[in-house]
């Protein structure tokens, strides 16, 4: 994959600005995913129960990364489900192919 020229983006988490350079084409990616952070890390905060910015932002990264392994896991059992039903099929025209062709 060909990655155009970095860009550098201006980014807002915890009220405090970050410049991060990125290939102009994962721009809108990269706001994207810092807009959600913030998001989530703005959830924690108010939430109250964490004080300091670093474990605001380490809890917020860990619910992230739960959710994120979570939903790899339904994929992952989707395809399964899907991989197994598609055998299933297979199985039930080679069969019918083989009545046919008896």
């Amino acid at each position: 994959m060909n990655r155009g020229p970095s860009v550098p983006v201006n980014l807002r988490i915890l009220d405090k600005d970050y410049v991060v350079a990125c290939p102009e084409e994962e721009r809108d990616t990269l706001v994207a995913s810092a807009q959600f952070l913030n998001d989530r890390v703005q959830e924690v905060r108010e939430g109250g129960k964490v004080v300091s910015t670093e474990r605001i932002v380490v809890i917020s990264a860990l619910n992230i990364v739960h959710e994120y392994l979570q939903y790899k896991q339904q994929k992952a059992d989707e395809i399964y489900t899907l991989n197994s039903e598609i055998m299933r099929l297979q199985e039930k025209i080679d069969l019918a192919l083989s009545e046919i062709q008896s």
